[in-house]
């Protein structure tokens, strides 16, 4: 009776360690059967949510199927559940729960792109940042002088001191972060760059070689003609003669230009105008990149004085006004 009651006992052992080892793997197929989506999928952590709340909105969205093995994870196995980090993530069909699980304690946010073009001003790339979507527009409201101090840079005049690139930004960051890195990368770049000067400059410092290159940028986009340009820049001002730059008009200009500099525009006393002022203007006019930036601290030598537009995009260097005038003749007035 009693060798029955033993072998019973163990039958109901065994059977009920079957049962328990068969409700784990079943539970661990649960927790590593992939999502239900049909396509790539894109899913926002909320600020501030725990692991239970995802779980619940990821299986009222239809995402996750079996959201009661994840709910039993965080009761029993807690050590596996990862701290999840606020942020948007791209969601895959062929991804697990796990692996989705794994990916929202992540850093592999989804990133957006934005581009600041070389030569433009400021205040495009503002205009730029306040329409950027997903980012947090802290400075919309803000005056140039007002981002500047938020920036801890109180005082700084902003045009030029931002380099122009492709950056990425996420949900989260901020139209700060993104200025911040713009700036400390160009004036990383500057001071490689003017450590690397050539001997013989007009230029004195790498404030004036950041004014230099907003010159260069603005004048040309062909990478060919820039220490041309630079160039000629250095001799006109070795011979005290004036730069005469139209983009320094134009940007002295602000909001009046439209598109066109008349006679009276030319002789207009601006801060900008270099067909009026001495040497350079007082501050940069665009936001040069680095190629501007090596031109203006490496110009070509040379014995050129003048260059005109042919109107595709390149220049007519000229030695003598009077080369420099057929060329006018050519390329502009003819046109």
């Amino acid at each position: 009776m009693v060798k029955r009651l033993l072998t019973a006992l163990l039958v109901v052992v065994i059977i009920g360690a079957a049962g328990a080892a068969g409700g784990y793997f079943y539970w661990q197929s649960r927790l590593e059967a992939p999502l239900a989506l049909d396509e790539p999928t894109l899913y926002q952590v909320p600020s501030g949510a725990g692991f239970n709340q995802v779980v619940a909105e990821l299986e009222s969205q239809g995402i996750l199927e079996d959201a009661w093995a994840f709910r039993l994870l965080a009761r029993v196995e807690p050590e596996r559940v990862p701290r999840l980090r606020t942020g948007e993530y791209q969601l895959l069909p062929d991804m697990s729960g796990l692996e989705m699980m794994a990916l929202l304690g992540s850093n592999n946010v989804v990133t957006y792109p934005l581009t600041i073009p070389e030569g433009w001003t400021f205040r495009q790339m503002r205009d730029l940042l306040n329409a950027a979507p997903k980012l947090d527009h802290r400075t919309a409201d803000l005056s140039d002088e007002e981002v500047m101090t938020l920036l801890d840079r109180e005082g700084t005049f902003p045009e030029g001191w931002f380099f122009p690139d492709t950056y990425r930004y996420h949900l989260g960051m901020s139209d700060v972060d993104l200025l911040q890195q713009s700036l400390e990368r160009m004036e990383r770049i500057l001071d490689s760059v003017w450590e690397e000067r050539a001997d013989d400059l007009t230029i004195e410092s790498p404030y004036e070689a950041l004014i230099m290159a907003s010159l260069i940028e603005r004048e040309t986009g062909a990478p060919e003609e820039r220490r041309e340009i630079a160039g000629v820049f250095k001799r006109r001002m070795e011979q005290g003669m004036r730069l005469q730059t139209d983009p320094t008009i134009i940007y002295g200009m602000g909001e009046r230009y439209e598109g066109r500099i008349t006679r009276a525009d030319l002789r207009e006393a601006t801060p900008y105008n270099t067909y009026v002022i001495d040497g350079m203007p007082p501050t940069p006019i665009a936001l040069p990149g680095r190629a501007s930036l090596e031109a203006a601290v490496n110009p070509l030598p040379g014995e050129t004085l003048y260059f005109v537009s042919r109107g595709d995009g390149t220049h007519h260097f000229s030695r003598t006004l009077r080369e420099h005038n057929n060329a006018v003749n050519r390329y502009i007035r003819n046109r």
